[in-house]
């Protein structure tokens, strides 16, 4: 290989360029663009493998079979259990409970007959000793070292040969055979590489504890996911014991599941039904509240939201949300006053979610319509009723998927009336919605003549 050129490239994103600059012109990231060689290959010769090729019916697929973890909601994120010889990468928020969760998945593991080594670069071994302690997560076959030396970390996993091994976290482990700074680019992402090569060869399920930017993206190259089997994020307000656990890529199991959590002294404590989490106990007759029900993977989750409309003293009026979408409750307030004839530019509007959830499914905005109605008229919603629909800028209530499984969770909770789009195929008179009324609209005028929230006349 001999070197004939010179060109730039971005660490973080591939992108090239002929020449240096400060900024990624691709991910717009700063000092991440380095200098090196444009190699020309002349030739490649044959070299030796390290497994020869076997049709693709006489490999082995039980060795690839997912082992519970000890977590059933971390099981049902992950499709099952973790796979032996797959990487994970767990990201999260500080204090958000990421070590909590994985020395209890750790302990668990290990009472299962099975090795566990369970590495900190953050911590000593004393104060994980301590948790591990309050959290009842002793057990004989867990391992427990403080490492930060990449070197001294493959010589750990080579003594104990674990078959679950956990880092906690990717960037604060260094190699010695690199000038770049601790938690550098190239630092994350050369140790990433040798942990996961190290993983694959000898079969040992791997997790991978990652920070996260004050955008809340991972911090470290963005190779660093692509060379991960699964992508994990723990969300949930500091202030709240709720966490969702979300998975952001799997190549094992679904995409878009999640798995719900209660921080507790005791630990993280899985909820398996968490049906009224995100709903307030306020009393009934309160105005600015409806509640619709959003499809997290295969679960449906009632969620409350909440408006409130009071008159600005601004010349532009404020816009305020929480948990839900800014530019598209913007959206649904434009339509309500265009083709509902519901006057809110001179309003002050509030929105939230109860819980702290995040929804951005558009099945909400038929749930967010009638709360600002509701807020704005001051006429609440009667108790027991969801609303779910895609409002579009015509006033129109579109379908949404999964009706007749919202629907169901919807009566088994007690809800008592349902606002939902036109569905042909839907069969009203099922015996699962024997208990529930369900008014089909196919506007927004008729949705708000169901709630009782008529085209109000206002200043």
């Amino acid at each position: 290989m001999s070197k004939n050129s010179s060109s730039y490239r971005c660490t973080e994103c591939g992108w090239n360029t002929a020449k240096w600059v400060g900024r990624c012109g691709e991910c717009q990231t700063w000092g991440t663009v380095e200098e090196l060689g444009v190699a020309k290959l002349r030739s490649i010769q044959p070299g030796p493998v390290t497994t020869s090729a076997q049709k693709i019916s006489e490999v082995d697929v039980n060795i690839a079979t997912a082992k519970p973890s000890g977590q059933s909601e971390l099981d049902r994120v992950l499709g099952g259990g973790i796979v032996p010889g797959s990487v994970l990468l767990l990201a999260g928020e500080p204090g958000i409970g990421k070590s909590t969760l994985l020395l209890e998945v750790a302990a668990a593991w290990a009472k299962s007959t099975e090795k566990a080594l369970y590495l900190t670069g953050e911590e000593s071994a004393s104060q994980v000793r301590l948790r591990a302690g309050r959290l009842n997560a002793l057990a004989e076959n867990l391992y427990l070292a403080s490492e930060t030396e990449l070197s001294a970390v493959l010589t750990h996993i080579e003594q104990v040969n674990p078959s679950l091994l956990i880092i906690d976290s990717i960037q604060t482990i260094n190699s010695a055979d690199l000038d770049s700074s601790l938690g550098g680019v190239s630092q994350v992402r050369q140790v990433a590489a040798a942990i996961i090569r190290v993983a694959k060869e000898k079969n040992i399920a791997t997790i991978l504890v990652g920070h996260v930017t004050k955008d809340g993206t991972i911090a470290g190259p963005r190779v660093l996911e692509h060379l991960v089997d699964v992508v994990l994020q723990i969300e949930g307000e500091r202030h709240a014991q709720l966490r969702l656990l979300r998975a952001v890529k799997n190549r094992f199991g679904p995409a878009d599941e999640i798995g719900c959590f209660e921080l507790r002294e005791s630990g993280m404590v899985g909820i398996s039904d968490p049906a009224g989490l995100f709903l307030s106990s306020r009393e009934e007759g309160v105005s600015g509240s409806c509640i619709t029900l959003t499809i997290e993977g295969t679960r449906p989750i009632p969620s409350e939201i909440q408006a409130l409309a009071a008159r600005s003293s601004l010349a532009t009026p404020r816009r305020a949300t929480s948990g839900l979408d800014t530019a598209r409750c913007s959206m649904v307030l434009a339509v309500l006053e265009r083709r509902a004839g519901l006057k809110i530019s001179d309003q002050d509007v509030y929105l939230a979610t109860v819980g702290g959830v995040k929804i951005t499914e558009p099945a909400a905005d038929l749930a967010i319509a009638l709360a600002l109605a509701s807020a704005r008229t001051d006429v609440a919603i009667a108790a027991k009723t969801i609303a779910i629909g895609d409002v579009g800028l015509a006033g129109e209530v579109r379908g949404v998927t999964a009706i007749e499984r919202r629907l169901a969770e919807a009566a088994r909770l007690g809800y008592k009336l349902a606002i939902i789009p036109q569905a042909k195929d839907l069969k009203v008179n099922d015996k699962k919605f024997e208990n529930i009324k369900i008014i089909q609209v196919a506007n927004l005028g008729q949705a708000l003549q169901a709630v009782n929230v008529a085209k109000p006349t206002l200043d």
